[in-house]
């Protein structure tokens, strides 16, 4: 009989254990190219889930309607860097370089008090150089590791599956508010949240 609790002791360890693991996982969530009109609908449904993400903003935009910006901040999310007009940084010029990310941490400071230390190159495109600069200019990259291509309207179910079929703890999940029609993405996203948290995820934003 001992042998036999110890034996349900030890498997009562493993279950708590296996169930921790599975409940302390966590996710970023980011959204890029926004402020948009499609804005205002993803903060709404990030809210009703009690779901926080980080924003990477192009600087045009924040200057096109600075309000938006001021809502994503309230609601308690992070908004951080994607440069001015989403150039290919490899591409350009220090000057340029400098410019595209300081003038969209102007119109981000005006709306919210607080500089972005994060930095998202369009494109994913990175290199030695781009890593250096957005060092010197006081900045952290940040790409993401879960791309379900929301941006190329390839319908509801494939954002959602692959998002879903690829996410593990650490992932950080590119999805779009801008740049386009984002109905699908809009549409996709109460299901992913749901899912996600009905799996034990939480979602943390990105300050670096």
């Amino acid at each position: 009989m001992a042998a036999v609790a110890a034996l349900v002791a030890a498997l009562g360890v493993v279950a708590a254990v296996v169930s921790a693991q599975t409940a302390s996982g966590t996710v970023y969530l980011s959204f890029d190219d926004g402020p948009s009109r499609y804005t205002p609908r993803i903060l709404a449904i990030l809210d009703q889930y009690g779901v926080h993400a980080t924003f990477f903003e192009l600087g045009e935009h924040v200057a096109a309607d600075p309000g938006l910006t001021r809502q994503v901040y309230a609601q308690g999310d992070s908004v951080q860097n994607h440069t001015w007009s989403h150039p290919d940084l490899r591409h350009v010029t220090a000057g340029v370089f400098a410019t595209q990310v300081r003038s969209t941490d102007a119109v981000i400071r005006a709306q919210t008090g607080y500089t972005p230390l994060c930095l998202r190159p369009p494109y994913e495109a990175v290199d030695a150089g781009v890593y250096a600069r957005a060092e010197s200019l006081g900045k952290q990259i940040r790409l993401w590791t879960v791309d379900p291509q929301d941006w190329a309207r390839p319908g509801t179910s494939a954002i959602e599956h692959r998002v879903l079929g690829k996410v593990k703890p650490g992932s950080i999940i590119l999805l779009h508010d801008g740049g386009g029609n984002r109905s699908q993405t809009v549409a996709a996203l109460p299901d992913i949240l749901s899912t996600l948290q009905a799996r034990g995820y939480a979602f943390a934003t990105m300050w670096c």
